[in-house]
């Protein structure tokens, strides 16, 4: 295994090099036969490849610069830029982000190392489940695009019917707290997302709050659960114009008989006084012991892979519902 504490160690290595060979984490993963969600660990830093796939790695770069053994994987990063025939990369810009200020230092530092190691576990297209405050009985879906925003923090785009909604989330103690607004209306969503622990989040849920688009505004929280149906590429804007045709295309109501008996018991959560009374809680709570959060389901796996380590929203539906 190549040595961590050498300059740039092996992820600023692996990033140069694909930048030098002008590759995709995509291409890298489909000619190695990896999922491409495995390169981007292994370009985050959350993982190093296994001996057999930093083999199968040197064997390919090989191919393509002639010369190149595991013995660079060693080299400073401007001995390997050389090799290559590139400039070294500079020094990174210093970062600003949108929480400098709202939060102390301390709570800044963790969440930005908790999304550098575990953010590549919430990126992609995501579609929410949630109660329809307006049409009882009825259920709405969010589209939801997450990523990682200068490896510090996720950015969150949302849409739902003509609303757009952008933001972005921290990640602490297994936690994702989200909040993002529509500019053009002021409408505002919190959410507080129950996390998932070692492996790629498949399915979340939490509580959000937000106001109705009534005279008053009336403030609302309810249960939402959210479904991954997609994963991003190497091309941002290819995403941006993907998460459109997502919003676009995807329906924002569902009626009782589409959603899953267990999914629609999760939602509709009893609370108040008379649920209290009855043994239930006295204000919306979903107890970590209740929470639908998990990775993808053993038996998903060879079909996830098969799709490109996503599995379909119907797929995974249907194996957590009644």
């Amino acid at each position: 295994m190549p040595n961590s504490d050498a300059t740039g160690g092996f992820t600023a290595r692996l990033e140069l090099i694909l930048k030098a060979l002008s590759l995709t984490r995509g291409r890298l993963a489909a000619e190695l036969g990896v999922d491409k969600s495995l390169v981007g660990r292994w370009v985050s830093g959350a993982v190093k490849p296994s001996a057999l796939n930093l083999e199968r790695l040197t064997a390919f770069v090989a191919k393509r610069q002639p010369g190149f053994t595991l013995l660079d994987w060693d080299r400073d990063l401007d001995a390997l830029a050389e090799k290559f025939g590139v400039a070294p990369p500079g020094p990174p810009a210093p970062e600003t982000l949108p929480i400098d200020g709202l939060l102390p230092e301390s709570m800044v530092r963790e969440s930005a190392v908790t999304t550098q190691l575990r953010g590549w576990a919430y990126e992609g297209f995501w579609r929410t489940t949630r109660a329809s405050a307006e049409v009882p009985g009825s259920f709405f879906h969010d589209y939801v695009m997450m990523r990682r925003n200068g490896e510090s923090m996720l950015e969150i785009r949302m849409g739902v019917f003509a609303l757009r909604l952008q933001g972005w989330a921290i990640m602490l103690q297994n936690k994702i707290f989200a909040v993002s607004t529509d500019p053009n209306t002021g409408t505002f969503s919190f959410s507080i997302l129950s996390g998932v622990a070692r492996q790629r989040a498949d399915v979340l849920d939490g509580i959000s709050l937000a106001c109705l688009r009534d005279a008053g505004g009336t403030p609302i929280a309810f249960a939402t659960l959210m479904e991954r149906i997609g994963a991003l590429s190497d091309d941002r804007d290819a995403d941006d114009a993907r998460f459109e045709e997502i919003c676009q295309g995807g329906p924002s109501v569902a009626t009782a008989d589409e959603v899953p008996p267990r999914f629609q018991k999760h939602l509709l959560r009893n609370a108040g006084a008379d649920a209290l009374a009855a043994g239930g809680a006295p204000i919306l709570m979903i107890p970590f012991a209740q929470s639908l959060s998990r990775g993808p389901l053993f038996k998903l796996i060879e079909d996830a892979d098969a799709a490109g380590g996503v599995p379909s929203v119907d797929t995974a539906t249907h194996a957590t519902g009644d």
